[in-house]
């Protein structure tokens, strides 16, 4: 499958930070896309290699799935994680033969300091609706959310309100989901949260993180 934008690997970490500056102002931070097809994102890097997976469900049953491995190509650099991992991404993606409603990207959307994270850059460069959910937190402050399934609690950084820190089981850990592109804060919480009947990870995103490091 082609992706619709473009993918430029910068010289530098400085040259990273003004492109992702540039290009911040390109994602759209509203919609709600259907839920028919969603996929789940996530790339495992070894021994300078990156593996990159795509899981396709639908009703939460796979239909797809493709991987490719790519050598990385940037530094390790907190905040430039896009530039190490969308060249393998893209590989994947060019095997998919489903296009997917959603995809759900293992790592952080506008929970970024630059207001582009991972789920951002994928979204513009592929032209597809994407959701931001990490593990850890990268920026911003927030108030534990209830223990109850589907709490939250705004996930906030310099005044901005940037993600939120979601239960998706009673009693475990948040995630912290943000918005990609083409999709508001409430539609990605949705998103997440039907995805994440049983697990804490939202179930593409579990599978497409096992069959990443699937070697």
């Amino acid at each position: 499958m082609d992706a619709r934008g473009r993918f430029r690997l910068p010289v530098s970490p400085a040259a990273a930070v003004r492109l992702q500056e540039r290009l911040r102002d390109r994602v759209v931070r509203s919609g709600s896309p259907p839920r028919r097809l969603v996929a789940g994102a996530d790339v495992s890097e070894k021994d300078g290699r990156a593996r990159a997976a795509f899981v396709v469900l639908r009703g939460l049953e796979p239909v797809e799935e493709a991987v490719a491995e790519t050598a990385v190509p940037f530094p390790y650099v907190p905040g430039l994680l896009s530039f190490r991992e969308i060249p393998s991404l893209l590989a994947a993606w060019g095997r998919l033969r489903t296009r997917p409603d959603v995809v759900i990207v293992d790592g952080q959307g506008t929970a970024h300091p630059r207001r582009f994270g991972l789920a951002c850059h994928l979204g513009l460069v592929l032209g597809v609706p994407t959701v931001g959910c990490a593990k850890s937190l990268l920026t911003g402050r927030y108030e534990e959310p209830a223990p109850e399934r589907g709490s939250w609690s705004p996930l906030v950084d310099r005044g901005e309100t940037v993600g939120a820190a979601l239960r998706t089981q009673d009693g475990r850990n948040v995630v912290y989901v943000s918005p990609g592109h083409r999709v508001s804060l409430a539609a990605a919480i949705r998103t997440v949260l039907a995805c994440a009947p049983r697990y804490r990870l939202p179930e593409p995103q579990r599978l497409a993180d096992r069959l990443s490091k699937r070697r």
